[in-house]
């Protein structure tokens, strides 16, 4: 089996955010591999990750990175693969991290998520692929329509909650 996004972190210390993106990859049966790599402490494997990911067979990357954040934008700097950065929120709550990753100058675009937005990392990619997998299309579309039945549940019993005012 071989890896067909990369998940990359900054540091090991991200994980617990990240194991969310690998939850969903793992859901939906697309192989994956995560690393620890920094784009200020090991440039060097970054750089060589980076310029082989595609010929690896790695379709996205989803780059983790807190504080100054360049890990997605050195990546995205050095492929043609989509990049997702995911801003992780260690100092100032996050804001640092987000405003890195969302201010990339233009043609090396990295689509960003929220702050700690793993999950929402992890889906995306999987729409990207869904793109040319049919598999992936169909339990990718099953997904939303759960998502939408959870709702719909969720307002029923909602309105079956009882007040002296409410007129629902």
């Amino acid at each position: 089996m071989n890896p067909v996004v990369s998940i990359i972190m900054g540091s090991t210390s991200d994980l617990p955010v990240m194991e969310k993106a690998a939850n969903v990859l793992n859901d939906f049966k697309i192989p994956f591999e995560i690393n620890a790599l920094s784009a200020h402490r090991t440039p060097d494997a970054v750089e060589q990750f980076a310029k082989n990911a595609q010929s690896r067979g790695i379709k996205v990357i989803i780059a983790a990175a807190g504080m100054a954040a360049h890990l997605g934008g050195v990546i995205a700097s050095m492929t043609t693969l989509p990049v997702i950065g995911v801003p992780i929120k260690s100092s100032i709550e996050g804001l640092d991290a987000l405003l890195s990753i969302v201010q990339m100058p233009p043609g090396i675009p990295v689509a960003t998520v929220g702050i700690n937005g793993a999950m929402n990392a992890g889906i995306l990619a999987v729409q990207i692929l869904a793109l040319s997998d049919e598999r992936l299309n169909k339990e990718f579309a099953q997904f939303k329509e759960n998502l939408k039945k959870k709702i719909e549940k969720a307002n029923a019993e909602l309105a079956e909650v009882k007040y002296d005012y409410k007129t629902n």
